[in-house]
């Protein structure tokens, strides 16, 4: 079954084994609805990715924004209480009460719906057609793979006296070194040829090029036994904060039950009869 779709959020999956998933408020530079709430457009993300995580049919989860911009992050503007595609929703502070709320909105809510990018199976990518901002760059970050072009840029909520969020935060200093991540965080903007040479950005191409370069990214995974892909998501995450003797474990464990799947007696046949693997993901 699929997910409860939203208009602010488009889930397209298409023929070729791609699953789109589309910020679509160009109007408002593809900015959030909502925070941490269930309808909101990060849990949305999460919701959807799970969705095309658990279709057979994709093999790849892109996401990107519709118009100009990436994701402009959370409305910085938003008192509260607007109605926004018949749902109420609160301001930045979340539901919870206290003298803690915030600290509990951001941790238990907003930030861990992030990081179930992250924990997604399948490859993902981030095609960056523009700015991607706060929540925007945490998202991306989260992807496995990022392509931009021109247009793409990051940016962060310094003006508006916030920090960088747990995707930015741990993966910043492991992308592009110590360095650059603090250079980054006291300044709070990066544009795409600056992110490119730092290592932030996989590819970066000409704009009209941007769909096609993914789409041919896209192609070239499908040829890969989709264990491998998610296996070897599993130990790379896994090993980033671990031990390389760990890491040997994991892979030797792996290993051995890769060997005798059907999609690697299948990978082998085909090299041999140099065709093109048909493989199932078993």
């Amino acid at each position: 079954m699929g997910p409860k779709l939203v208009d602010y959020l488009l889930y397209e999956p298409d023929d070729n084994g791609i699953l789109w998933i589309k910020f679509n408020r160009p109007e408002r530079m593809n900015a959030l609805v909502g925070t941490a709430e269930e309808a909101g457009t990060v849990a949305k993300v999460g919701e959807y990715m799970r969705a095309g995580d658990d279709d057979p049919n994709i093999r790849v989860i892109v996401l990107t924004g519709v118009g100009r911009a990436f994701c402009a992050g959370a409305n910085l503007g938003s008192k509260g209480g607007a109605d926004i595609a018949g749902e109420n929703f609160p301001g930045n502070r979340g539901t919870h009460e206290g003298v803690d709320a915030a600290r509990q909105h951001f941790y238990h809510g907003f930030t861990d719906l992030h990081r179930d990018i992250s924990l997604i199976r399948k490859p993902t990518i981030a095609m960056i057609n523009g700015a991607a901002v706060g929540s925007g760059m945490d998202m991306a970050l989260h992807c496995d793979i990022r392509i931009g072009c021109e247009k793409t840029r990051f940016i962060a909520y310094h003006n508006a006296g916030q920090i960088i969020e747990n995707g930015g935060s741990y993966y910043l200093p492991k992308l592009v070194g110590l360095g650059r991540a603090l250079e980054f965080a006291y300044t709070g903007e990066l544009d795409a040829e600056r992110a490119f040479a730092w290592g932030m950005l996989n590819h970066l191409v000409p704009s009209e090029k941007l769909e096609e370069t993914t789409r041919a990214l896209c192609a070239r995974m499908m040829g890969i036994p989709p264990l491998v892909q998610w296996i070897s998501k599993r130990v790379m995450r896994a090993a980033l904060d671990s031990t390389l003797e760990t890491t040997m474990v994991l892979t030797s464990n792996a290993g051995g039950i890769l060997q005798n799947s059907e999609d690697a007696k299948e990978a082998r046949k085909a090299f041999m009869e140099k065709r093109k693997g048909q493989f199932k993901g078993v």
